[in-house]
């Protein structure tokens, strides 16, 4: 005789279901809110900090408007033009086989950045440290 076996039967498995939809949707919702705050929240930054290869480049103002030659490789003959105006920068022509860099929007808010995978260089805009306290006593 083939003895019969029975399947379990899930109490409630349902509502189960119900509440993990609903923790996922929560979740979901609070981190695009707390995205969009900080998006919206990020103060505008005052200069750009260039680096190639990790190491530091050059510092720039976003007050002064100015175009910055970004040369790099072995024989300086890689190009990135780093273009500064109106508070904000960009990066206008590359040397670069893709030029996604070219084609970025311009940046000006603090933490924004400007990559060149092919040539290591890095564009990011940040507030520069000031000497005045952030607490008063």
């Amino acid at each position: 005789m083939m003895k019969q076996t029975s399947t379990p039967t899930a109490v409630g498995g349902g509502r189960k279901h119900k509440n993990d939809i609903i923790l996922i949707a929560v979740l979901i919702l609070a981190v695009s809110v707390a995205g969009i705050l900080y998006y919206l929240c990020r103060g505008e930054g005052d200069t750009v900090a260039v680096t190639v290869n990790g190491k530091p480049y050059g510092t720039y103002s976003l007050a002064e408007d100015r175009t910055v030659e970004i040369r790099t490789g072995e024989d300086g003959n890689e190009i990135n033009l780093l273009v500064i105006e109106n508070g904000k920068a960009r990066v206008v022509e590359a040397s670069c086989p893709d030029g996604i860099c070219a084609a970025h929007k311009p940046i000006s808010r603090d933490g924004e950045s400007i990559v060149c995978l092919p040539h290591r260089v890095v564009v990011t805009v940040r507030v520069s440290e000031s000497d005045e306290p952030d607490v008063i006593v």
